[in-house]
């Protein structure tokens, strides 16, 4: 049995925990970690009957990402008190905002950076008053610095010097180069405030920035928990609300990302057995490579298709800028290493 998609299965609730011998939990443990999914794991399976030790090592992480969110979201408190005062406003975006909305994929997520979006006019002013509150630069290459700022969707990664905690201030989702250009100003304009008081983007922007995410400007490194993030999410929004899917098409349109939406929940089906409606649930041969990709680890968690990892590495700098500015880009970083 493959650990991969024993992992795979366990999520999706098409495999009985109970039926996993040691040698398997190695296995499933290892990917769940290499995909920084553990926890997700662990509240999936937080009433299974488990071996004696995973079911310690589920609590232990179960309570680890409960540390996390708490931390997080007081990170995105820190950044409100740092931003107000000189009248900026920001969305939450990923892992802060899936907590803020006291989503279901917020169980057990790791949340790393802080990331927010805010309009482009404010930029400069978002940049300077996170300096003064005591954040700083994380890249010094001069090289770099021009990068973010003329071609990138974020400013450079700023790091707090007491918290250590890293910010990404985002103006859009795309970097300027990318050939689809999403609609910032929307994402902003129809941003929702959740019950915590964080503003967090609209239900249906918020599944275009996840697909978006994953499938148009990445390589699908962490694309199992992107793709779960998905699944997770567009189920409970449509659950909520019956129009839920025609709104996302729309909106997906609206934003340039209609293929990758598509192709996200064609993938959340494949993988974790999302129910699609009609228009969505249809066969595409080419999404055999990305469930390839998603799919090429070892009982170990260790990449098992290099070559495949490399492709989907160029594809994600193709999507990212044009052809004359990618050679440039890289041969730059090739001389600097």
């Amino acid at each position: 049995m493959s650990a991969v998609r024993a992992f795979v299965d366990l999520l999706a609730a098409r495999r009985d925990p109970g039926a996993l011998v040691p040698r398997d939990w190695e296995g499933v443990i290892g990917v769940a970690r290499s995909e920084a999914m553990l926890a997700t794991l662990a509240n999936r399976l937080a009433d299974a009957d488990l071996p004696p030790a995973v079911a310690a090592l589920f609590a232990d992480q179960r309570a680890a990402a409960q540390v996390a969110q708490r931390q997080a979201l007081w990170e995105a408190e820190m950044a409100r008190r740092a931003l107000a005062p000189a009248g900026i406003e920001f969305v939450l975006l990923k892992g802060a905002a899936y907590a803020a909305a006291g989503m279901a994929c917020a169980a057990g997520r790791q949340i790393g950076d802080l990331d927010i979006l805010v309009l482009a006019s404010d930029i400069r002013r978002a940049e300077n008053a996170l300096l003064n509150a005591g954040w700083e630069w994380v890249k010094s290459d001069p090289y770099d610095d021009h990068y973010y700022r003329a071609h990138m969707h974020e400013l450079p990664p700023l790091i707090h010097k007491a918290r250590d905690r890293m910010i990404d201030v985002h103006h859009t989702i795309l970097p300027r180069t990318h050939r689809i250009t999403p609609d910032a100003l929307a994402l902003i304009s129809d941003a929702v405030t959740s019950n915590g008081g964080h503003a967090v983007l609209c239900p249906q922007d918020m599944a275009v920035h996840c697909a978006a995410h994953m499938l148009a400007d990445g390589d699908l490194q962490g694309g199992l928990r992107n793709l779960w993030d998905f699944h997770t999410m567009t189920r409970d929004f449509a659950a909520a609300d019956a129009g839920f899917w025609g709104k996302l098409d729309g909106r997906a349109a609206l934003h340039g990302l209609q293929a990758a939406v598509h192709r996200a929940a064609r993938l959340a089906r494949d993988l974790y057995g999302a129910t699609l409606p009609g228009g969505w649930d249809r066969q595409d041969p080419t999404d055999a490579w990305f469930r390839r990709r998603l799919l090429a680890r070892d009982d170990w968690g260790r990449v098992t298709k290099p070559l495949l990892e490399q492709a989907f590495y160029i594809r994600s700098h193709w999507l990212r800028m044009p052809p004359a500015m990618l050679a440039r880009h890289l041969w730059t970083k090739w001389r600097k290493r």
